[in-house]
Formats: structure tokens, C-alpha cells, sequence
């Protein structure tokens, strides 16, 4: 046997016993006449003593031994005189007998540590030593265990779990499809999955009432902090239940990972929201609420006074910070330039400080009366030592999005985007369509099965633009964790979504007739959500990137730089595949 006892489990009450561990060399030191080696493995670490006077040729071999050197010994479990207690191991070590090289190490290029030296790109070239880092380590763990609950929970809801293909075919609506030739059909692709959506409704038309799917998904997307051109979904639908019976369901599976992954016991239902409140009062569709500062619309108190910027705006709304009042004319000359960044694109900021006096002084003081900032400071509900920050333009959303970069920003710098504090909520009633400018059209804002509200269905035929769709999404601090909708299950109503999203009826059958003829066969009203599970295993691991949470990542273009994948074909590859690659210039 390599080993009888892992680096991580041996206690006090192992003392006594002969042992034999394998892993890896984390560090060695040297003091007189004794080495002390700590070893490594996935389970902990535990110290090895190596002492000349009992075995010199064992000693110094230790001495020879390197960084991430695997070895295997043997030896005796004693009590630490000098004991650590920051290590589960750290009362006992190992008083060596016997030791053996399995295999030498060249010096890693960064250090094997939580607080390594090596940057992103290093780390991600050599991944595979990034892994034995126990912080990244403990991620793929919760990753595990996140996945072994979901399993647990779903099951005890009467969920099977299916899987779908990974080669089907290209959808024109959503982000890009990743595509794949076929040597047997020449001139024709398959695509990845940007998501098993129609595939999981056939398994409802098939009478598998409830579905779900531990999945991985492919956008050929820009990438963010928290996308990867490959992500995984946790896929799920039920058949016979309107919007209440999936966020119940769903809102259940959340407050069971909170319990059993973080001990956090959420016992209120979730807050909801309305897709047009979240825009209006945050400014962004997936709010923060760990936190205030809502959006207060300012329109009537400082219009009409004379300073040109406000009175020519079509929006003007402001956020009130508790207790910023302090912040300097540097500090707010920073926020100035924050919010004027390209990305965000504000042309200016406006504060107003709410004094000790209760007397509001502002950067635009010559503009207005004591009197019309005291209405500012009503409409805040702002007291003594607050800080009133104004932004305007002349489109109200976008003012109301720069509006919440500020929001956010600020609260960062005051500290209350607190980790470990948890704010759920359900965003509901989207509206079914959004104007693409690059499209010249109406495209569908979730996709195009999302089932409208039954209210909002004659606005089909006269103002498709205010139709609400039944779709939720679920929000934790700030960050869309998943989302889902209710389907359209009647062949009449979704030829009429096609017909809205331009779609001819020879397109939609060539697109979707494989749906679309199902559905002549008796489809049970259906619907359902998808979380993002590296969305989920950040979250909870307190990352800001889903990137270390996956064993093997991309980078930031989309690259594996340690497989160097993407990369060209060989000609033979090409040929057999009946492909020509011709490359537009730049």
C-alpha cells in the first residue's frame, strides 16, 4: 500500500501508531541536527521529523529532498512539543523510519501556496499546479458538494435526471453558436448546446413531467468574470405548473444549498420584484440588496431652476449614501472621473452634504435655494452626515444604468458588499421582447418558448412591445445565480411568437418543426429554470469570477492557454472534413 493514513486525519489519539503517507514536499526545513519536511495531499498536511542522530543516511536524504517532490514514508505518530494551531494536524507528527522518492520534482514555476506568487495567466498556463493550491482546491470541493445536494434535493422532489445531446443543431436567436463539421455529412454542422431548452420540452411532451440535467453549455460569447465560453447549467422543467409552482420548487432548492453548503437558514420567502421597478429604482435588472441607496427620480425639485444641465434633462435621479457625508473633494472628484469613464458615460456628477445643522450644501449652489435643497434632502429622507449624489441625461434607462454603476461603486467603497451577507430575490414580469438596433427588429428578450402573461396576449396583435412574459429570474447580491420562464405549449400561439420575431412559417418549421409538430401531440402546459452552477460555487465561495471555480478554465479571450487550444487544423483535418479555411483581414 502507498499509504495507510492520509496527510489530513491523524490526531492526538493516532500517537503511538506506525503510519505510512504519500503526497507531496510543501516545504522542508533544517534546524541542527533534526529536518522537518511538511508533506501535502488533497485531505491536509502533516510534519515529518527526520533526525540524524537516530538515522543519518535517512536525515539526509530528507535534506535532498525539493519542493513537490512525491515521496512516501513511514514512521511513528508522536505529540508535537511545538504544536500549530492553525493545522488540523497540528498537534502530532511523524517521526520518520523509512522514506522513498516516487518521483523528483523540477522547481514549480510559482509557489504552491494560498498566497502564491505566480500571476493569472502563469497559474493558468501550469493549471495543473494551480490545483494543488488548497484555496482552489476547496472550491472544486463545494463545486462537488454543491452538485451531490442539488442531485439530493432534486430526487426527493420527483426529478429524473436525463441526459440530452451534445450535437444538435444551430439556432438562429441567443448568443453564437459554437459549431462542429461532420465528416460523414460534408458541408453541414452540428452545434453545442447554448442550452438543452428544446430538448428538455420534448422530454415534457414525452410525459417526463419533471427533468433535470447537471449540464454543460457552450456561448461563443464575450467573455466576463462570470462567463466562460463552456459554463454549466443545473437544467430542470416540470410539466403541469404555472410560475408559483416553479419558484416555489426552485426558491426550496436555494434555501436547501444556503442550509446544508453555507449553515445560513433563510426562512422568509424570497423578495420579488418587478422587472420595471428593478429598472426604475436600480437601474439594472439583477439588484444588489444587501444594501440601499434606491433611486429616488428627481425631475420636479430640480428642473426649472435655471442650470441648463438639469433643466434640459430627460432623467435626473440620485442615491443617497448614509454616512459618506465625510468623503472629501478628492474622494467625490474620483467619483466625478468614475462616472464619466467611457464604459459608463456620464457627463457629470452632482452631490449635495446634508451638514450637522441639518443645512444642505451642494456643488451646484448658485443654482438653487436652501429651500429647493431641503425638498432634495425631504425626498431622500436624507439626515445629518449624508451624502446626496445627482446624475441626469437625456435617456432616462441609460442614466438610470450609469446611475447603478455609481450605486455600486459606492458601496464598495463603504463596505457593504459584505460576502458573507445574503440578499434573494425573484425578478419577475420581463417584457417579452427587446429592440435589436443591429437586427432592425423585436427579438425575444429570454428566447422565443417563453410564454406571455395570459393578460397580456392581445397586445400580441396591436403592441408586441408591452407584452409581459411569465419569466423570473433569481438574484443573489447583485448576480443573476438563474432563470427560467413558463413555455408556450400551443402550436397556435408559438407560431405566432415566430411570426412576431420575423420568422416566415417555412423558416420557423426549418428552425423549429421538430417542435412545433410535437406540440400537435398533446403538450402539457410546461415550464422551468436553470442555475448556473459556477455562479452558484463563487457565490458561495466568495470569488469574484467563476474562473476558479472550474478545474480548467479559459482566459479572458476565450483561450485554454495550457492545452493552447484554440488552434489550427492539420490539412488533412481539413481536407476530411471538406473545409477551407480563408481568413478576412483585419
Amino acid at each position: 500500500m502507498y499509504r495507510t493514513k492520509t496527510c489530513g486525519e491523524l490526531r492526538i489519539s493516532n500517537v503511538g501508531e506506525t503510519v505510512t503517507l504519500a503526497g507531496w514536499v510543501q516545504r522542508t526545513r533544517k534546524m541542527g541536527g533534526m529536518t522537518f519536511v511538511d508533506l501535502r495531499d488533497r485531505y491536509g498536511i502533516t510534519q515529518l521529523v527526520f533526525n540524524v542522530d537516530v538515522n543519518e543516511s535517512l536525515c539526509d536524504a530528507a535534506n535532498h529532498l525539493g519542493r513537490e517532490f512525491v515521496i512516501q514514508v513511514t514512521g511513528t505518530v508522536e505529540e508535537r512539543s511545538n504544536k500549530n494551531a492553525n493545522l488540523p494536524t497540528g498537534d502530532i507528527e511523524i517521526i520518520a523510519s523509512d522514506l522513498r522518492v516516487i518521483t523528483q520534482s523540477e522547481i514549480p514555476p510559482f509557489t504552491i501556496e494560498d498566497n502564491t506568487d505566480g500571476g493569472d495567466d502563469l497559474r493558468m498556463r501550469y493549471r495543473y499546479l494551480d490545483l494543488r493550491r488548497n484555496c482552489v482546491r476547496r472550491n472544486l470541493e463545494l463545486r462537488h458538494k454543491m452538485t451531490m445536494e442539488v442531485r439530493r434535493y432534486l430526487d426527493s422532489k420527483g426529478f429524473l435526471e436525463v441526459e440530452t445531446p451534445m450535437l444538435i443543431g444551430s439556432t438562429p436567436e441567443g448568443a453564437r453558436d459554437f459549431v462542429v463539421p461532420s465528416r460523414m455529412n460534408p458541408g453541414q454542422f452540428y452545434a453545442l448546446p447554448q442550452s438543452p431548452q428544446t430538448l428538455k420540452q420534448l422530454l415534457m411532451v414525452s410525459g417526463f413531467d419533471r427533468y433535470f440535467q447537471i449540464v454543460k453549455c457552450f456561448r461563443d460569447e464575450d467573455l466576463r468574470a462570470d462567463r466562460q465560453p463552456e459554463f454549466t447549467q443545473i437544467d430542470c422543467e416540470m410539466s403541469f405548473v404555472e410560475q408559483e409552482d416553479v419558484i416555489s420548487i426552485f426558491e426550496g432548492m436555494a434555501k436547501h444549498l444556503f442550509r446544508t453548503l453555507r449553515g445560513v437558514e433563510l426562512n422568509e420567502p424570497f423578495l420579488r420584484m418587478t422587472w420595471a421597478d428593478a429598472m426604475k429604482y436600480y437601474g439594472s435588472d439583477k439588484p444588489d440588496l444587501r444594501f440601499g441607496m434606491k433611486f429616488v427620480e428627481l425631475m420636479d425639485i430640480l428642473k426649472g431652476s435655471g442650470f441648463a444641465v438639469m433643466d434640459n434633462a430627460a432623467y435626473i435621479g440620485g442615491i443617497c449614501a448614509e454616512g459618506a457625508a465625510s468623503y472629501t473633494r478628492k474622494q467625490l472628484d474620483q467619483l466625478t472621473e468614475f462616472v464619466k469613464r467611457p464604459q459608463i458615460g456620464a457627463k457629470g456628477l452632482v452631490y449635495a452634504r446634508v451638514e450637522a445643522n441639518g443645512n444642505v450644501k451642494s456643488s451646484v449652489d448658485k443654482f438653487y435655494s436652501q429651500e429647493t435643497l431641503q425638498k432634495l434632502r425631504e425626498a431622500f429622507d436624507a439626515k445629518p452626515g449624508d451624502l446626496i449624489l445627482i446624475l441626469c441625461g437625456d435617456d432616462a434607462m441609460k442614466t438610470r444604468k450609469q446611475l447603478c454603476e455609481l450605486r455600486l461603486e459606492v458601496a464598495n467603497q463603504l463596505g457593504l458588499r459584505d460576502k458573507n451577507k445574503f440578499a434573494c430575490l425573484w425578478v419577475v414580469d420581463f417584457p417579452m421582447f427587446e429592440w435589436s438596433e443591429e437586427e432592425g427588429r423585436l427579438m425575444a428578450m429570454h428566447h422565443p418558448f417563453t410564454h406571455p402573461k395570459d393578460e397580456d396576449i392581445p397586445l400580441l396583435d396591436t403592441d408586441p412591445a408591452a407584452v409581459r412574459a411569465d419569466a423570473y429570474d433569481m438574484v443573489v447580491n447583485g448576480v443573476e445565480v438563474g432563470g427560467g420562464s413558463i413555455r408556450i405549449h400551443d402550436p397556435k400561439l408559438q407560431a405566432k411568437m415566430f411570426e412576431i420575431l420575423g420568422f416566415t412559417p417555412e423558416k420557423a418549421q426549418e428552425q423549429f418543426g421538430f417542435l412545433m409538430n410535437a406540440f400537435k401531440y398533446g403538450a402539457p402546459p410546461h415550464g422551468g429554470l436553470a442555475y448556473g452552477l459556477d455562479r452558484w460555487v463563487s457565490l458561495f465561495a466568495g470569488l469574484d469570477s467563476i474562473r476558479d471555480c472550474i478545474a480548467f478554465p479559459k482566459n479572458n479571450s476565450g483561450r485554454d492557454v495550457m492545452l493552447d487550444a484554440p488552434a489550427p487544423l492539420d490539412q488533412s483535418q481539413l481536407d476530411e472534413l471538406n473545409l477551407v479555411v480563408d481568413l478576412k483581414e483585419e
